[in-house]
Protein backbone atom coordinates (compact mmCIF):
# COMPACT_ATOMS: atom_id res chain seq x y z
CA UNK A 1 0.00 0.00 0.00
CA UNK A 2 1.40 3.39 -1.00
CA UNK A 3 1.90 5.77 1.69
CA UNK A 4 0.51 8.68 1.03
CA UNK A 5 1.17 12.18 2.79
CA UNK A 6 -1.77 13.59 4.38
CA UNK A 7 0.07 17.09 3.90
CA UNK A 8 -2.42 18.50 1.27
CA UNK A 9 0.34 20.01 -1.79
CA UNK A 10 1.19 23.86 -1.73
CA UNK A 11 0.93 25.82 -4.76
CA UNK A 12 4.20 25.67 -6.99
CA UNK A 13 7.03 28.19 -5.30
CA UNK A 14 7.27 30.64 -8.21
CA UNK A 15 10.22 33.04 -7.99
CA UNK A 16 8.53 35.83 -9.97
CA UNK A 17 5.37 35.92 -7.83
CA UNK A 18 7.89 35.87 -4.96
CA UNK A 19 9.71 39.36 -6.19
CA UNK A 20 6.32 41.03 -7.41
CA UNK A 21 5.08 39.99 -3.73
CA UNK A 22 7.79 41.60 -1.85
CA UNK A 23 7.60 44.42 -3.85
CA UNK A 24 3.41 45.18 -3.06
CA UNK A 25 4.54 44.10 0.79
CA UNK A 26 7.03 46.68 0.61
CA UNK A 27 4.86 49.60 -0.31
CA UNK A 28 1.56 48.43 0.39
CA UNK A 29 2.71 47.94 4.16
CA UNK A 30 4.09 51.65 4.49
CA UNK A 31 1.36 53.45 3.03
CA UNK A 32 -1.32 51.49 5.34
CA UNK A 33 1.00 52.28 8.08
CA UNK A 34 1.34 56.02 7.00
CA UNK A 35 -2.72 55.93 6.54
CA UNK A 36 -2.94 54.52 10.13
CA UNK A 37 -1.00 56.87 11.68
CA UNK A 38 -2.83 59.67 10.42
CA UNK A 39 -5.77 58.73 11.39
CA UNK A 40 -5.28 59.68 14.80
CA UNK A 41 -4.71 63.84 14.39
CA UNK A 42 -7.13 63.62 11.59
CA UNK A 43 -9.86 62.60 14.16
CA UNK A 44 -8.80 64.92 16.49
CA UNK A 45 -9.71 67.75 13.27
CA UNK A 46 -5.82 69.05 13.30
CA UNK A 47 -4.96 71.44 10.02
CA UNK A 48 -2.48 69.56 7.87
CA UNK A 49 0.24 72.13 9.26
CA UNK A 50 -0.01 70.41 12.72
CA UNK A 51 -0.11 66.91 11.64
CA UNK A 52 3.02 67.11 9.34
CA UNK A 53 4.84 68.86 12.17
CA UNK A 54 3.78 66.40 14.43
CA UNK A 55 4.39 63.24 12.22
CA UNK A 56 7.82 64.98 11.56
CA UNK A 57 8.50 65.42 15.55
CA UNK A 58 6.63 62.89 17.24
CA UNK A 59 8.81 60.00 18.71
CA UNK A 60 5.89 58.28 19.79
CA UNK A 61 4.28 58.63 16.16
CA UNK A 62 7.16 57.48 14.17
CA UNK A 63 7.84 54.54 16.66
CA UNK A 64 4.10 53.14 15.84
CA UNK A 65 4.69 54.05 11.79
CA UNK A 66 8.18 51.63 12.14
CA UNK A 67 6.21 49.27 14.72
CA UNK A 68 3.19 48.29 11.80
CA UNK A 69 5.04 48.72 8.92
CA UNK A 70 6.95 45.83 10.62
CA UNK A 71 4.16 43.99 11.34
CA UNK A 72 2.51 44.13 8.58
CA UNK A 73 5.75 43.11 6.48
CA UNK A 74 6.27 40.29 9.24
CA UNK A 75 2.21 38.99 8.70
CA UNK A 76 2.34 39.24 5.12
CA UNK A 77 5.21 37.20 4.41
CA UNK A 78 3.88 34.49 6.94
CA UNK A 79 0.66 34.59 4.88
CA UNK A 80 2.31 34.20 1.59
CA UNK A 81 4.90 31.21 3.09
CA UNK A 82 1.13 29.46 4.38
CA UNK A 83 -0.55 29.87 0.89
CA UNK A 84 2.40 28.59 -1.06
CA UNK A 85 3.43 25.87 1.71
CA UNK A 86 6.87 27.32 1.93
CA UNK A 87 8.81 26.29 5.37
CA UNK A 88 10.32 29.11 7.54
CA UNK A 89 13.60 27.16 7.36
CA UNK A 90 13.24 27.28 3.56
CA UNK A 91 13.75 31.33 3.56
CA UNK A 92 16.16 30.83 6.15
CA UNK A 93 14.46 30.66 9.69
CA UNK A 94 16.08 27.83 10.88
CA UNK A 95 17.01 27.91 14.97
CA UNK A 96 19.64 30.03 15.61
CA UNK A 97 23.24 29.10 17.09
CA UNK A 98 25.96 30.76 18.40
CA UNK A 99 28.03 30.84 15.23
CA UNK A 100 25.43 33.05 13.71
CA UNK A 101 26.41 35.92 16.04
CA UNK A 102 30.12 35.20 15.25
CA UNK A 103 29.49 35.40 11.68
CA UNK A 104 27.80 38.97 12.16
CA UNK A 105 30.56 40.22 14.47
CA UNK A 106 33.56 38.80 11.80
CA UNK A 107 31.41 40.33 8.87
CA UNK A 108 31.55 43.52 10.40
CA UNK A 109 35.01 44.84 9.49
CA UNK A 110 34.44 43.54 5.95
CA UNK A 111 31.37 45.40 5.14
CA UNK A 112 33.49 48.43 6.36
CA UNK A 113 36.71 48.08 4.57
CA UNK A 114 34.15 46.95 1.18
CA UNK A 115 32.18 50.31 1.49
CA UNK A 116 34.99 52.71 1.86
CA UNK A 117 37.03 51.21 -1.35
CA UNK A 118 33.69 51.16 -2.83
CA UNK A 119 33.05 54.82 -2.49
CA UNK A 120 36.29 55.71 -3.20
CA UNK A 121 36.21 54.10 -6.51
CA UNK A 122 32.98 55.20 -7.23
CA UNK A 123 34.08 58.83 -5.86
CA UNK A 124 36.70 58.94 -8.41
CA UNK A 125 34.73 58.02 -11.58
CA UNK A 126 31.63 60.21 -10.56
CA UNK A 127 32.99 63.04 -8.15
CA UNK A 128 29.82 64.65 -8.42
CA UNK A 129 28.70 62.40 -5.47
CA UNK A 130 27.59 63.71 -2.34
CA UNK A 131 29.34 61.65 0.17
CA UNK A 132 28.10 63.57 3.23
CA UNK A 133 24.41 64.08 2.46
CA UNK A 134 22.35 62.86 5.54
CA UNK A 135 19.47 60.46 5.51
CA UNK A 136 16.61 61.80 7.15
CA UNK A 137 15.72 59.34 9.60
CA UNK A 138 12.41 60.71 10.63
CA UNK A 139 13.72 61.17 14.52
CA UNK A 140 14.08 64.58 14.97
CA UNK A 141 13.99 65.28 18.97
CA UNK A 142 15.01 62.67 20.82
CA UNK A 143 15.70 62.93 24.18
CA UNK A 144 15.14 61.19 27.59
CA UNK A 145 15.17 57.36 27.91
CA UNK A 146 12.01 56.65 26.60
CA UNK A 147 12.71 58.12 23.45
CA UNK A 148 15.71 56.45 23.07
CA UNK A 149 14.64 53.05 23.46
CA UNK A 150 11.79 53.72 21.01
CA UNK A 151 14.29 54.88 18.57
CA UNK A 152 16.40 52.36 19.34
CA UNK A 153 13.68 49.56 18.36
CA UNK A 154 12.36 51.82 15.75
CA UNK A 155 16.16 51.48 13.83
CA UNK A 156 18.44 48.66 15.56
CA UNK A 157 15.93 46.44 16.45
CA UNK A 158 12.69 46.53 13.93
CA UNK A 159 14.64 46.83 10.24
CA UNK A 160 17.22 43.98 10.85
CA UNK A 161 14.23 41.73 11.80
CA UNK A 162 11.61 42.54 8.90
CA UNK A 163 14.30 43.90 6.08
CA UNK A 164 16.16 40.13 6.36
CA UNK A 165 12.82 37.93 6.31
CA UNK A 166 11.44 40.17 3.35
CA UNK A 167 14.79 40.35 1.19
CA UNK A 168 17.44 37.93 2.54
CA UNK A 169 14.66 35.72 3.16
CA UNK A 170 12.02 35.49 1.19
CA UNK A 171 13.30 37.51 -2.50
CA UNK A 172 16.60 36.26 -2.16
CA UNK A 173 15.81 32.65 -1.37
CA UNK A 174 12.74 33.10 -4.18
CA UNK A 175 15.35 34.06 -6.73
CA UNK A 176 18.13 31.79 -6.38
CA UNK A 177 16.03 29.37 -7.87
CA UNK A 178 15.62 31.45 -10.80
CA UNK A 179 18.96 32.61 -11.57
CA UNK A 180 22.82 31.99 -10.08
CA UNK A 181 23.36 32.54 -6.69
CA UNK A 182 25.88 35.72 -7.57
CA UNK A 183 23.19 37.08 -9.72
CA UNK A 184 20.35 36.75 -7.42
CA UNK A 185 22.58 38.24 -4.35
CA UNK A 186 23.60 41.54 -6.43
CA UNK A 187 19.60 41.50 -7.77
CA UNK A 188 18.37 41.43 -4.23
CA UNK A 189 21.22 44.03 -3.34
CA UNK A 190 20.02 46.24 -5.93
CA UNK A 191 16.75 46.30 -4.92
CA UNK A 192 17.59 46.61 -1.46
CA UNK A 193 19.61 49.83 -2.37
CA UNK A 194 16.91 51.16 -4.69
CA UNK A 195 14.87 50.92 -1.74
CA UNK A 196 16.97 53.67 0.59
CA UNK A 197 17.09 56.21 -1.70
CA UNK A 198 14.17 58.41 -0.71
CA UNK A 199 15.70 58.73 2.15
CA UNK A 200 17.46 61.91 1.32
CA UNK A 201 14.38 63.46 2.13
CA UNK A 202 14.09 67.09 0.59
CA UNK A 203 17.60 66.79 -0.64
CA UNK A 204 16.94 64.36 -2.79
CA UNK A 205 17.84 60.82 -3.90
CA UNK A 206 20.13 59.20 -1.60
CA UNK A 207 22.42 58.04 -3.67
CA UNK A 208 25.97 57.57 -0.74
CA UNK A 209 22.89 56.04 1.33
CA UNK A 210 22.30 53.13 -1.34
CA UNK A 211 25.75 52.39 -2.21
CA UNK A 212 25.85 51.85 1.58
CA UNK A 213 22.58 49.48 1.29
CA UNK A 214 23.96 47.50 -1.63
CA UNK A 215 27.67 47.00 -0.58
CA UNK A 216 25.85 45.98 3.09
CA UNK A 217 23.48 43.82 0.88
CA UNK A 218 26.34 42.16 -0.79
CA UNK A 219 27.55 40.89 2.87
CA UNK A 220 24.10 40.12 4.23
CA UNK A 221 23.72 37.78 1.23
CA UNK A 222 26.68 36.53 1.68
CA UNK A 223 26.16 35.65 4.99
CA UNK A 224 22.49 34.13 4.22
CA UNK A 225 24.60 31.94 1.82
CA UNK A 226 27.04 31.07 4.05
CA UNK A 227 24.90 29.92 7.15
CA UNK A 228 21.62 28.79 5.31
CA UNK A 229 20.27 31.47 7.66
CA UNK A 230 19.30 34.72 8.84
CA UNK A 231 20.30 35.43 12.28
CA UNK A 232 24.05 36.37 10.64
CA UNK A 233 22.95 38.39 8.55
CA UNK A 234 20.21 39.76 11.20
CA UNK A 235 23.29 40.22 13.73
CA UNK A 236 25.47 42.41 11.17
CA UNK A 237 22.45 44.43 10.13
CA UNK A 238 21.77 45.29 13.92
CA UNK A 239 25.54 45.99 14.50
CA UNK A 240 25.56 48.32 11.78
CA UNK A 241 22.21 50.12 12.71
CA UNK A 242 23.17 49.69 16.04
CA UNK A 243 26.89 51.95 16.07
CA UNK A 244 25.05 54.34 13.76
CA UNK A 245 22.60 54.66 16.45
CA UNK A 246 25.08 55.65 19.05
CA UNK A 247 26.89 57.80 16.62
CA UNK A 248 23.81 59.85 15.98
CA UNK A 249 21.93 60.44 19.05
CA UNK A 250 24.17 59.30 21.69
CA UNK A 251 27.41 61.18 20.71
CA UNK A 252 25.47 62.99 18.23
CA UNK A 253 27.71 62.97 15.21
CA UNK A 254 26.13 64.19 12.42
Amino acid sequence: MSNVSSKPPGRSWNPWLSLLAVILIYFLSQAVAGLLISLYPALRGWSLARITLWLDNSVSAQFAYFAITGGLILGSVYAYLRAFNISPAAIGLRRPRWSDLLYGLAALPLYFVLYVVTVGLVSHFVPGLNINQTQDLGFNNVHGALALSLTFASLVILPPLTEEIMMRGLLYSSLRKAMPVVTAGVVTSALFAIAHLPEGGSGGPLYIAALDTFVLGLVLVYLRQKTDGLWASMSLHALKNGIAFIALFLVHVR
